[in-house]
């Protein structure tokens, strides 16, 4: 399925000159969406998977129907100040600005083996931080599953050591 025609494209989102990938479309659609979610777990489905990890928000969607099909349970890495109970804090920065993401402080326990997933990686910033966050816990991280893939941004290249799996590749988010 050529998943591309259910991702709607918004030029000079969230600033001018970028070009946003926006899969409430594709959420949208419920062959789409499912055909998108086995794609996903594809890679995964015999690997022993405790804890799927979703990323604030779009990848907490995608999170909750991967966990169910795989058996695993369900952990969120939120923006600072979301999360109720003790947290670990992760800082990094993006092409927009500088943030802080957290989880749990017993959301993973030790060698819990996680698969990450997430809308779209475009710099990296946030997976980056989901994966120090997921190790310093103590998990084992399988794999990294997302939607869309912005290679020229750079983000995938960060996570070469991590078994990444998307199912498109937009080339730029600039708008043309």
């Amino acid at each position: 399925m050529d998943i591309d025609q259910f991702i709607r494209k918004v030029p000079n989102w969230p600033k001018p000159g970028i070009l946003f990938y926006d899969i409430t479309t594709l959420l949208a659609d419920p062959k789409v969406f499912a055909y998108v979610i086995d794609e996903l777990i594809r890679p995964f489905q015999n690997e022993k998977i405790d804890k799927v990890v979703g990323i604030d928000a779009r990848g907490f969607i995608l999170a909750g129907v991967v966990s169910y099909k795989l058996g695993a349970g369900v952990s969120l890495i939120r923006k600072k100040g979301k999360l109720p109970y003790q947290t670990l804090q992760e800082s990094y920065s993006y092409e927009y600005a500088a943030e802080t993401v957290e989880m749990h402080e017993d959301a993973i326990k030790k060698g819990e083996r996680v698969l990450i997933v997430d809308d779209l990686i475009a710099t990296g910033g946030t997976l980056e931080a989901a994966t120090k966050l997921i190790t310093r816990l103590g998990g084992e991280i399988v794999g990294i599953a997302a939607i869309i893939d912005l290679p020229s941004v750079g983000g995938s290249a960060k996570l070469k050591n991590y078994h990444l799996h998307t199912l498109i590749n937009y080339q730029s988010e600039k708008v043309v």
